[in-house]
């Protein structure tokens, strides 16, 4: 006997993305927040203690960086 074969199932061309758009968005918006934080750690002043070097630049990278968690682990929903 001659097994009947099936005609092959199309499969959609459309692939689905890992993340939606608004993740992508907020993923560049965390960079951009890393790179105004190193920014500010270069500085132009020659004071390699002043507080915007040793405290405020890396609080900025630290938060672009968390920002950037976020953006990662945020749901579709």
């Amino acid at each position: 006997m001659a097994e009947k074969q099936s005609a092959p199932v199309k499969q959609d061309k459309k692939t689905e993305l890992v993340f939606t758009k608004k993740n992508y968005q907020l993923l560049l918006i965390s960079i951009a927040i890393v790179v105004v934080g190193f920014i500010l750690m270069m500085g132009t002043t020659g004071d390699i203690y002043d507080v915007r070097r040793t405290l405020i630049a890396p609080m900025v990278v630290l938060f672009g960086f968390a920002f950037g968690i976020y953006a990662v682990l945020k749901n579709k929903g």
